[in-house]
């Protein structure tokens, strides 16, 4: 590497791997055992700790903080882990924590995700590919979202939630349960708006109107029949056999430990 590429009030711990064209700005700290892919950009003022592992061109703007400690009470400073995949956007004042013993030891990110200014990813979480985290978004630990969801500005998400495949959670929600694959929300304490499909983030990712359509039938059962959630999802096998989207929302359900909003305003 051309040692143009590093800036010379950078610190590098020798224990650092370091790939092919990778750019670190001033005053940037990069610890021991930290990997950083071919092509990354780390801006100044970055602290990447330690035990992280980032891959293919990926940018990491200034002032953010990957691989230090979690936040968890119970951490007692045994060795976990961040990985984060190829062509992710880290932008501004991130935050993402190490893994602990008790979640697997390992946060994991995976690839061409867009984190905006002052995103959280807490210690444990489990982040899929093409997400797009608005400013201010912030997870607790423990956390899953799976892929192509976003989760919008300053909102929260409460430990152990799952997001599912295709949200979206619109600004200043507090998230206290499961978001389903698919769907369009906002959420208070109280009370979720949920608006059905997310139709447009859909049709931006590829998903065709047929799909979306089934989608809001699957909707409509779950939560416009007056069925409980069993009874729904019975339903759902009966009359939806062969559905793809069932079988994902239906999976969805079933894995659920923290449970879906069912007091909530229905828009669609």
């Amino acid at each position: 590497m051309n040692s143009s590429d590093i800036s010379t009030t950078a610190i590098i711990s020798h224990k650092a791997v370091l790939g092919k064209d990778v750019k670190i700005g001033a005053y940037s700290i990069i610890g021991d055992n930290v990997q950083i892919g071919d092509g990354c950009i780390i801006m100044h003022h970055t602290i990447i700790d330690q035990n992280t592992r980032i891959g293919k061109e990926c940018k990491i703007f200034p002032f953010c903080s990957i691989g230090t400690e979690p936040q968890d009470i119970t951490f007692k400073g045994e060795d976990t882990f961040i990985e984060i995949g190829d062509n992710n956007i880290i932008r501004e004042f991130t935050s993402i924590n190490r893994g602990t013993q008790k979640g697997g030891r390992l946060t994991s990110i995976g690839n061409n995700n867009y984190l905006m200014v002052y995103t959280h990813i807490a210690h444990d979480c489990k982040i899929g590919n093409n997400i797009i985290f608005i400013n201010g978004a912030t997870l607790a630990g423990h956390v899953e979202v799976e892929d192509s969801a976003v989760v919008g500005a300053f909102s929260s998400v409460s430990q152990f939630v799952r997001i599912g495949r295709n949200a979206y959670i619109g600004g200043y929600s507090i998230v206290l349960q499961d978001i389903l694959p698919f769907a369009k929300v906002s959420q208070s304490r109280d009370y979720y708006n949920f608006y059905g499909p997310n139709s447009i983030g859909m049709m931006r990712n590829g998903i065709d109107r047929e799909f979306i359509n089934r989608i809001k039938e699957v909707f409509n059962i779950i939560f416009k029949s007056g069925l409980n959630t069993t009874q729904a999802i019975d339903k759902l096998k009966k009359d939806f056999k062969n559905s793809e989207e069932a079988k994902i929302v239906i999976d969805f359900i079933t894995k659920t430990k923290r449970g879906i909003f069912k007091n909530f305003k229905f828009n669609v």
